[in-house]
């Protein structure tokens, strides 16, 4: 099984003026796109060249889930997302869809029309939560609280929907106890799974304007204090919960800057495997 992204060309009420305009300071989603994807080609051509990217990286793969990911994409009315949904779910071996949104971003005839569509194929809603500090989400220009996401993730998972959440680590202003609390309110929602990132600063954003002028605001981790600071993290978070991703990658031509060289997911993943395996530790070791 293996997700293929598309962007179908969503955008967010952060930045159509809704709410904000800009979007969220760290933003630029060009730098997080795989090169196969574009909003200005068809959904089905997207889908297919995804599938031969894919098929050349991953041999094993011959099902595949269709992961809505840029930006907000349940942020349309309901005819327009059943429309998208449905015309991906008939493209031959996809088997569901991963929809990647903002807890701000869906309503009651969405979740209610994603529970029926759930009984049919698989069906994840992945939300951008990114900090658990209301003051680190109102810095960052979310123009959404921590209240509210822990909320539509318990509406989302009583309705029998599986459930993602994703989390930045080394937003401004952020101490690293700061990040290791986050273990506390994670562990006590119903989550199915999460997605944790370190932060990197991305040419073009409102972040790195603010990085250059207070550098000193950051928490700045080396690889090796990241991994470190990992090991700690998932030691105390609830072990029924699928840790998907440690860490994210920008390709370099958005990377402001990066104090860990150029190093793929695949190597910081088997750095964290490695020091779990030498401090005798595993997630959930700790949890309470």
């Amino acid at each position: 099984m293996q997700k293929v992204v598309v962007d179908a060309g969503f955008t967010c009420p952060n930045r159509d003026g809704t709410k904000g305009v800009g979007g969220c300071t760290y933003c630029n989603n060009d730098a997080f796109n795989p090169s196969y994807c574009s909003p200005v080609e068809p959904l089905y051509s997207q889908i297919e060249k995804g599938i031969r990217f894919h098929l050349v990286r991953y041999r094993k793969a011959s099902k595949y889930l269709v992961y809505f990911q840029p930006y907000s994409n349940t942020y349309a009315p309901l005819p327009k997302l059943k429309a998208l949904y449905e015309e991906a779910l008939t493209y031959p071996g996809v088997t569901g869809l991963v929809i990647g949104t903002r807890p701000d971003c869906i309503d009651e005839p969405t979740l209610e029309y994603l529970r029926e569509l759930s009984q049919k194929v698989y069906i994840q809603i992945e939300y951008g939560v990114e900090s658990c500090h209301d003051k680190t989400l109102e810095r960052i220009n979310r123009q959404h609280g921590f209240a509210l996401s822990k909320e539509i993730i318990r509406k989302t998972h009583s309705l029998g929907i599986k459930t993602g959440a994703h989390f930045i680590f080394g937003l401004p202003g952020e101490t690293e106890e700061d990040m290791l609390a986050y273990t506390g309110f994670i562990s006590r929602l119903p989550l199915d799974s999460v997605k944790f990132h370190q932060l990197q600063i991305v040419k073009g954003t409102r972040m790195e304007t603010e990085f250059n002028e207070k550098p000193g605001d950051f928490f700045q981790f080396t690889l090796e204090g990241y991994i470190q600071f990992i090991v700690r993290l998932i030691e105390k978070l609830n072990p029924a919960i699928v840790i998907e991703r440690f860490s994210g990658e920008v390709p370099p031509k958005y990377l402001h800057h990066s104090s860990w060289g150029l190093i793929r997911y695949d190597a910081v993943l088997r750095l964290v495997e490695k020091e779990l395996e030498q401090q005798d530790t595993w997630q959930g070791k700790y949890y309470m």
